[in-house]
């Protein structure tokens, strides 16, 4: 249902296929209830947005170099008085960036999302439910790079003990360009902290990109180098061959590139319903998989802003929304480009998690019914809608909402200039009681995105929405 108070003079001047609207008096019985009480003080600390799996999984992750550490210094032997064991150290932090960089590749991405999703529905709920957390798979690109940092600066000193002992196979330009690597990681890492990222996000994705490239030809020079200088009685071709940190550095800049590989201007077609929001078509012999996502550039080298695709069934290309929410998204609203970049592959969102349960209930806030709607249109797994938005019909068009409509009759769409802002949580909850839904996906902004997900899981609702790690 969807609800304006305006639903009579706009009815008139809609086509025969126009749905006719309720008045707002039946939507605001919905919160007629009270919520019940969250279930108990373990579970209410248990399921802050502090304690979400991507935050577990950061410290899972630097409690294994811990322990790496202790067995390096008690059992291992690899810091003695005599020397340091520099390769078990390279090799240490080799696999922690590794782990930082591959976790973020796309298809490996698509790949965890396949393999989380390929359990059937008649497994236990508390199985999926923790399986469906497999979007917080960035905890472990965090965890890696930090440890990463700590293991390279921990290799670092240890170049610097060993050359001042004298022990061979140790040159000044080794740790020179050690030196200037680990000072470049040490940049990334505040420029990723949440604050500064918040706060100068343009800034935060220029050093990441700039910064990354750098040191991945550090990585190269520095790797060489340390194995030329540790292969002191064969030829460095042979040595380079048998290095388990050449081949690392080949996948992991393989990994790199690929997307890049795949780059490419692409034509498209913008319709602006409203000054708020551009309906975006594209049709360049791609059609992606329904809860995937592209990466969208009108300056490849300095930004890209990722968007959920809006496959249709048995239809060729795709449609993108995008909100004004910026500089980025209001320019591409006002200046509607005839052609954008892409790269990569398009890859699997939180919403493909649907899979795991019986019937889901989507919340959705704004431009937030992009991701959602084509799991309405492909019907993949029984779902209900709730979306809360600013006049839908003038924001978003008489095509887009006749769509969600035809997809979902039964939708609830609140309108909040007619209604003013409702409270997400309650909604979630009865929709979630009356579809007799087994989990709730939320697509919203970060904080309502934590209230319904924090508010429901509190109470023993499996509940998921993105987690901005990207």
């Amino acid at each position: 249902m969807i609800i304006s108070p305006i639903a009579v003079e706009i009815k008139r001047k809609e086509p025969a296929s126009y749905r006719p609207e309720k008045p707002p008096e039946d939507l605001r019985q919905l919160l007629n209830f009270e919520l019940p009480p969250v279930s108990g003080f373990a579970r209410r600390v248990w399921k802050q947005s502090r304690m979400m799996h991507y935050n577990r999984l950061i410290v899972c992750t630097l409690l294994v170099n811990l322990a790496i550490l202790w067995m390096s210094i008690t059992t291992w032997n690899w810091w003695t008085a005599e020397g340091i064991n520099l390769q078990g150290v390279s090799h240490v932090l080799l696999a922690n960036l590794s782990l930082a960089i591959l976790i973020r590749q796309q298809a490996v991405i698509n790949m965890l999302f396949w393999l989380a999703t390929r359990a059937p529905t008649s497994w236990p709920l508390k199985i999926r439910w923790t399986l469906a957390k497999v979007y917080h798979f960035g905890g472990f690109h965090v965890g890696g790079a930090i440890a990463g940092t700590f293991w390279f600066a921990g290799f670092l000193g240890a170049l610097l003990h060993q050359y001042a002992l004298g022990v061979p196979g140790i040159s000044a330009g080794t740790m020179w360009v050690t030196g200037v690597l680990l000072i470049l990681l040490v940049v990334m890492i505040i420029a990723s902290l949440p604050k500064f990222r918040a706060k100068y996000h343009d800034t935060f994705e220029r050093v990441h990109r700039f910064g990354g490239w750098t040191s991945l030809v550090l990585f190269w020079i520095q790797t060489v180098m340390f194995i030329n200088d540790q292969s002191q009685h064969e030829s460095l071709a042979n040595a380079l061959g048998s290095s388990i940190g050449f081949w690392m550095l080949v996948i992991l800049t393989a990994s790199i590139l690929f997307p890049w590989l795949r780059l490419r201007k692409v034509p498209i077609e913008v319709l602006t319903p409203s000054s708020h929001a551009a309906i975006v078509r594209f049709n360049h012999g791609v059609t992606p998989f329904a809860g995937s996502s592209t990466a969208l550039s009108r300056n490849p080298l300095l930004e890209w802003h990722s968007f959920a695709n809006v496959p249709a069934p048995n239809e060729e290309g795709f449609r993108l929304i995008i909100s004004r929410a910026g500089d980025w998204t209001g320019s591409f609203i006002d200046d509607k480009p005839s052609h954008v970049w892409v790269k990569g592959i398009t890859t699997a969102g939180v919403a493909n998690i649907e899979l795991l349960f019986k019937r889901v209930v989507y919340v959705a806030t704004g431009s937030g019914i992009g991701p959602v709607l084509p799991h309405l249109l492909m019907k993949h797994v029984p779902s209900h809608l709730v979306w809360s938005t600013r006049n839908p019909r003038k924001t978003y068009g008489d095509a887009l909402v006749d769509e969600i409509l035809d997809a979902e009759p039964n939708a609830v769409i609140w309108d909040t200039d007619a209604l003013g802002k409702p409270n997400m949580v309650k909604l979630a909850y009865r929709a979630y009681k009356e579809f007799d839904a087994e989990a709730v996906i939320c697509i919203s902004n970060k904080k309502l995105t934590w209230q319904v997900v924090e508010g429901l899981e509190s109470r023993g609702i499996p509940a998921y929405g993105a987690i901005w790690d990207s």
